[in-house]
């Protein structure tokens, strides 16, 4: 429903069709997105067709079957997030390490599919922030590969730990471990309370029927915080001095830091007593993440303590547009200035993209496509 939704919204089918040929496992499955209604209310349907024949993979297996891929940096580092969120709960629920965890459900390919394909819809709209109503997650059993269990099932109840649930809106499971893990890895903030401008709608449409329309509504547009929307203003920043942790480790702490849902991750060289080289780890997180953040710091490093800074957050006033060159659409970021005047930027990516498929080196593909844009713009 998620993939659904966000191709309702505007990725390009033909794009997201190219981008998950990538996937190793691209002969396994078949995408079908066809027009779809539920209860009067109409958007896409997805549905993924596997012939997989295994139900069950490591975390090291997808993650480097994500790796071999070589999607963009930014997907890549969103899928493996996504499927790091999914560890730290199997994980804790099982007493194993994340990088033990066997994946039941979520190692099938279908499943794989749908987060690396959630990660590229996301990607694609390159949201300065994400925001969610609270969750319902339903009620009654589900039957999971360790047994039958009360809804949420155990894997997604951890997923959501800390994000606002309802219970009982409907009868049956109503968000499963999958769409529980691209929630944490990817929502900035829970129950808004700044003011958003909808811009464009999309619906994706699911399969089971419910006592409401089983509907996912997703919609791209512009926020604004206001004084009240503390979440949004008032950060933290976690930082730690290490030492003596091999540099490899660092990539897997990170991803772990952000699946706990730290807002930016980041690794400064230093030098300290007795000119011995270290890095400093930092994290920035709001405040309904702070616990969980630091919690994976201690877990996941070397280090035996840290540093937490409180800080308030200014930032401008933007949007997100999708606008059409004639090389294709591009997403530009729109930013209002206190003196009111406007700034935009279009997207790297696409803009790579679109000189790939139009035979052009960048520089002139930019050039010619920001040309477009500032027209655009002026005409609006």
């Amino acid at each position: 429903m998620h993939l659904a939704a966000l191709v309702d919204l505007g990725v390009p089918e033909q794009w997201l069709r190219e981008q998950l040929a990538k996937l190793p496992v691209s002969a396994e499955f078949t995408l079908e997105l066809r027009p779809g209604q539920k209860m009067g209310i109409s958007g896409t349907r997805a549905s993924v067709s596997t012939v997989d024949t295994h139900d069950h993979r490591h975390h090291s297996t997808i993650v480097k079957m994500i790796k071999d891929a070589e999607f963009d940096p930014q997907v890549e580092s969103r899928a493996l997030a996504i499927f790091q969120a999914i560890a730290l709960a199997e994980g804790k629920i099982h007493n194993v390490p994340a990088d033990k965890v066997h994946f039941h459900e979520v190692g099938a390919v279908d499943s794989i599919v749908d987060i690396v394909a959630a990660a590229l819809c996301i990607e694609h709209f390159q949201p300065d922030v994400v925001l969610c109503n609270p969750i319902e997650v339903g009620s009654g059993f589900v039957d999971c590969a360790h047994g039958r269990f009360p809804v949420p099932a155990p894997a997604t109840q951890e997923l959501l730990a800390n994000a606002p649930c309802t219970y009982g809106g409907v009868s049956g499971e109503s968000t499963t471990p999958t769409g529980a893990a691209i929630l944490a890895a990817s929502v900035s903030e829970y129950q808004p309370k700044g003011i958003f401008t909808p811009i464009r709608i999309g619906y994706g449409i699911g399969h089971k029927d419910f006592e409401i329309p089983n509907v996912l509504r997703v919609a791209l547009g512009s926020y604004t915080t206001t004084k009240t929307s503390k979440s949004s203003n008032t950060h933290y920043k976690i930082e730690a001095n290490i030492d003596d942790m091999s540099p490899e480790a660092y990539e897997p702490l990170m991803q772990a830091i952000f699946a706990a849902g730290a807002v930016d991750v980041y690794l400064t060289p230093i030098i300290m007593k007795k000119s011995r080289p270290a890095h400093c780890l930092i994290a920035l997180s709001e405040p309904e993440h702070k616990d969980r953040v630091i919690d994976e710091i201690l877990n996941r490093s070397t280090t035996i303590g840290l540093r937490v800074f409180e800080f308030d957050k200014r930032v401008l006033p933007r949007e997100q547009l999708t606008l059409t060159t004639t090389l294709g659409e591009v997403s530009v970021k729109r930013v209002t200035q206190p003196n009111g005047q406007k700034r935009w930027k279009s997207e790297h990516e696409d803009v790579l993209r679109l000189a790939e498929q139009a035979g052009m080196d960048y520089r002139s593909a930019k050039a010619r496509i920001d040309f477009e844009i500032e027209g655009l713009l002026q005409s609006d």
